[in-house]
């Protein structure tokens, strides 16, 4: 899966560079009349290496075998992006605006590879009990109320690679420490969202 088109410029700090923003590799080094990896070089010089990439190297058959293991969690190392304002920035990944929509909408309900059950432990109570997180992941009295409402049946991820930035569909509320963070569309209010720190950790 080599090659310089797999190759997705997401975000340079120079500013001569902008236009490198969201092309292939490739292309842009051909709008350059350069070499790919002559432009590679140019663009890691002239940002003083401050480049962003999206690599793309992944087989779908694997990705779907992982999920379905019963010891994979469902994670995204994704930025925190927004489709207007401050955290609109660059050419990020759309994992940034959709993972877990997408394991829901396409791994769960179009393409059955894990229970919806499965997918939703995967994404919660899972991954707090490996990072020792009390009171978290759960629906349960005296746990923090972070909760997702969402429509089984419609839930998808909208953000793609050409066009990172779109919110998901069928999640119509979300709550963090018991205040509602977003409501049909809508971000309501200041952030209820704070770090957390594993159970023992110093």
């Amino acid at each position: 899966m080599g090659g310089w088109n797999n190759v997705l410029l997401s975000n340079v700090s120079a500013a001569g560079d902008q236009d490198a923003v969201g092309k292939r590799l490739d292309d842009w080094a051909r709008s350059r009349g350069l070499e790919p990896y002559e432009a590679a070089v140019s663009l890691l010089r002239d940002s003083r290496t401050n480049v962003s990439t999206v690599v793309f190297a992944m087989s779908e058959a694997n990705l779907e075998r992982f999920l379905a293991h019963p010891r994979a969690m469902v994670c995204s190392d994704g930025g925190a992006y927004a489709v207007s304002g401050v955290a609109r920035t660059g050419h990020p990944h759309p994992r940034g605006l959709g993972t877990f929509p997408r394991v829901l909408g396409k791994y769960v309900r179009e393409r059955q590879v894990l229970t919806l059950e499965e997918a939703i432990h995967k994404m919660s109570g899972m991954p707090a009990d490996r990072l020792r997180l009390p009171g978290r992941g759960r629906v349960a009295a005296g746990s923090a109320a972070d909760l997702v409402v969402f429509n089984p049946a419609t839930v998808i991820d909208r953000a793609s690679f050409e066009d990172p930035f779109q919110y998901p569909e069928g999640i119509s509320v979300v709550v963090v420490n018991g205040r509602i963070a977003l409501r049909d569309g809508d971000r309501l209010g200041a952030g209820a969202g704070k770090g957390l720190r594993p159970a023992g950790a110093r």
